[in-house]
């Protein structure tokens, strides 16, 4: 391998001119930069930047999801096997997060964080505010990073669960007040300047990378990156690098390249480093997709006996089952009119809220009448009520919670199926803020497998709301997703109107209701007249 080109004028120490001051000092750095490759995006910052990025990455054929998902579960709620994390090292503005995205590009996988070190710097004093204003504190030091947060963050992604990640403002040296939210994947790409600094973090990573580039070219990487989107001046960048980032470098950094399973000289510029590092992954990857396809057969298979609560089979409310058989068999019918089948459909919804409702604690409480008089009733006992619903069928279930419930908060989850693994994936979240002390009413109006089911309640419990609040509401189940969720989740209460026994070698609920989101929204159905759950999410 040929060694880097040597660039004039540029050195460690000393005095030198690159020209005027600003904004033209950054253009005119580029000029020392090796080329970049045809066609490869420009270096972006990842969750450390001041202003927070869509969690996308996309290339010239496909968009990668960098902000992770809840992976796939087994039969018991849990993940059948922890992430593949990637630990990226290496000096300051050696090129980490470029090899990062090239990494991720060529690896082929949706699903992916990317988390930096430049995140979890710990918050300063006023003094320390001070000094860093100046140029006089040191961010290259071990000391400067919370490694006690970096580890339980990578432990928590490696077992699928969601995370808060802070995010950095480098202009004032400071963490901003939102912080973002990152979910377990497949694979997790943790880099930073410190990745190898410490003991306990170096056994969560899988593999371990130094990426190693000349000083020169780090040099000349970190002024343009300084003045152009930190806004610092080049006194200041050079102080801070003679003084802390070269010692550090050398103390620190440098060493830590002898516990690396592999080292990239020249960075994002040694394609066949990178290609060997994707070919390992990959192996890594197989064993996982071999392990996910077992728990998947093992999912859909019959599971122990269970209890639900049908409303159907409730005696002492408003509606008589009768009543109920009758509407549903409405909305089961072929040749019930789409008009009819909403109306129907609408009023089992009001019956089967109202009937979960009741499972919610209450307790006593004393209120006075127009009369004046003392009248012993009963209050709700929890903090708030939110209602979520896994899209798109189960939005239509708002406005009768809605209707019983006010001032209630509502969330959206979308979860759609692969059509190359079968697997479901999380692709859009939206809950309230501290939903973790409220009780949920999880919505989706067709449940076939329950896959769809068991990752909302994943997410939900990711997002630390307790098992025993969750009520899992549904108009139509079939027995096997019924048996799949009560199995991973024992303390979630399941509430429906019907449960059908079997489903076809498609998945799909037998007799069934049909696809239930293109008859409500009067879309053109799906050839195979699936139920909704397995076109739209995967229940």
């Amino acid at each position: 391998m040929s060694s880097p080109p040597a660039y004039p004028g540029i050195r460690v120490s000393g005095c030198w001119t690159l020209g005027a001051e600003g904004s033209s000092n950054a253009e005119s750095l580029d000029r020392l930069l090796p080329p970049v490759g045809a066609g490869r995006s420009p270096r972006k910052r990842t969750t450390s930047q001041c202003k927070s990025e869509p969690p996308l990455l996309r290339t010239s054929k496909r968009t990668i999801y960098t902000a992770g998902r809840p992976p796939w579960y087994n039969e018991h709620g849990t993940q059948s096997k922890e992430a593949f994390a990637i630990g990226l090292g290496g000096g300051s503005a050696s090129g980490k997060t470029t090899v990062a995205r090239m990494i991720i590009e060529a690896l082929d996988v949706p699903w992916v964080v990317l988390l930096s070190m430049d995140s979890f710097y710990k918050v300063l004093t006023r003094q320390q505010q001070e000094q860093a204003a100046h140029n006089n504190f040191n961010f290259d030091h071990p000391d400067a990073f919370d490694f006690d947060l970096i580890i339980s963050t990578l432990k928590k992604l490696k077992q699928g669960k969601s995370v808060k990640v802070p995010i950095y403002d480098f202009t004032t040296h400071s963490r901003k007040k939102d912080w973002k939210t990152l979910y377990g994947a497949n694979v997790i790409i943790f880099e930073g300047i410190m990745a190898f600094a410490d003991k306990t973090l170096l056994e969560l990573l899988d593999m371990k990378i130094f990426v190693d580039t000349d000083s020169d070219i780090r040099l000349v990487r970190r002024l343009r990156r300084d003045i152009s989107e930190r806004g610092r001046d080049i006194e200041g960048v050079i102080k801070q690098y003679n003084k802390f980032v070269k010692p550090a470098f050398d103390q620190y950094i440098q060493p830590t390249m002898r516990v690396a399973d592999i080292v990239v000289p020249r960075g994002s510029g040694n394609t066949v480093a990178i290609d060997l590092i994707v070919q390992h992954v990959h192996s890594q990857l197989e064993e996982v997709s071999s392990a996910a396809v077992s728990d998947t057969h093992s999912l859909v298979s019959p599971c122990h006996c269970c209890s639900v609560s049908s409303v159907s089979g409730h005696s002492g409310r408003a509606s008589c089952p009768s009543l109920t058989r009758r509407m549903t068999a409405t909305c089961r019918d072929r040749e019930t009119s789409r008009d009819e089948f909403i109306f129907y459909s609408k009023r089992l919804m009001r019956l089967l809220i109202e009937h979960a409702l009741s499972f919610l604690p209450f307790q006593d409480c004393v209120v006075q009448t127009p009369q004046g008089q003392d009248y012993a009733g009963k209050c709700y006992a929890g903090k708030q009520i939110t209602g979520v619903s896994i899209l798109r069928a189960g939005e239509t279930m708002e406005p009768a919670l809605r209707a019983v419930c006010k001032d209630v908060r509502i969330g959206t989850i979308l979860i759609q199926t692969n059509q190359l693994t079968g697997e479901p994936e999380l692709h859009y979240l939206r809950l309230p803020k501290d939903i973790s002390d409220d009780h949920v009413i999880l919505m989706d109006c067709t449940v076939s497998t329950g896959a769809a089911a068991m990752m909302a309640v994943r997410v939900l419990l990711d997002h630390d709301v307790p098992e025993d609040k969750i009520f899992l509401l549904s108009l139509l189940m079939a027995e096997m997703g019924v048996h799949s969720v009560a199995y991973a989740f024992p303390r979630v209460r399941i509430i429906t109107t019907a449960v059908d026994k079997r489903v076809n070698d498609l998945f799909r609920i037998i007799p069934g209701i049909g696809n239930f989101g293109d008859r409500y929204f009067g879309t053109d159905a799906v050839p195979d007249g699936s139920d909704d759950e397995e076109g739209g999410s995967t229940g």
